[in-house]
């Protein structure tokens, strides 16, 4: 498995631009100019989503909740993504691990969460998300 390959590059610029558009999408500034379509592009049919707290959300669920938190911070909502790995990779699948750390109105909390992609052409960066599951590095400060 290398680090390095196509998939790995795809799956990758993926997790990076998805929390792109999160920053994009929850700030109240930039809402409008943002592309939801983007969302709704790159999760698989099947996709489900294990957040920190446990509960699993299915792509709808996902989805109206990503809709419903639109435009919700004032530029005080940042994510930053690090130590992205390859855990399994075939030639149309790859697991990723990564840490994210968000800001949220100044409270902080980081997550560790390994994502399942699979290769798809008409996906913005070439792959879907299938899976993805988030447990608490840091929970948010109060």
């Amino acid at each position: 498995m290398s680090q390095q390959s196509p998939l790995f590059r795809k799956a990758s610029a993926e997790v990076l631009d998805f929390h792109r558009f999160f920053e994009a999408w929850y700030d109240a500034a930039t809402a409008d100019k943002t592309d939801f379509g983007h969302c709704e592009r790159t999760f698989g049919q099947a996709f489900h989503m294990i957040p920190p707290t446990g509960r699993v959300f299915d792509r709808t669920e996902t989805i109206e909740l990503i809709r419903a938190n639109r435009a919700t911070f004032r530029g005080n909502f940042t994510i930053e993504i690090s130590d992205i790995r390859a855990r399994y990779e075939t030639a149309d699948t790859i697991v990723l691990t990564y840490v994210e750390a968000q800001s949220r109105a100044g409270k902080y909390s980081r997550r560790q969460a390994s994502a399942l992609f699979t290769a798809s052409s008409s996906a913005p960066n070439g792959v879907e998300w299938q899976h993805l599951h988030e447990t608490w590095l840091q929970m948010p400060e109060t």
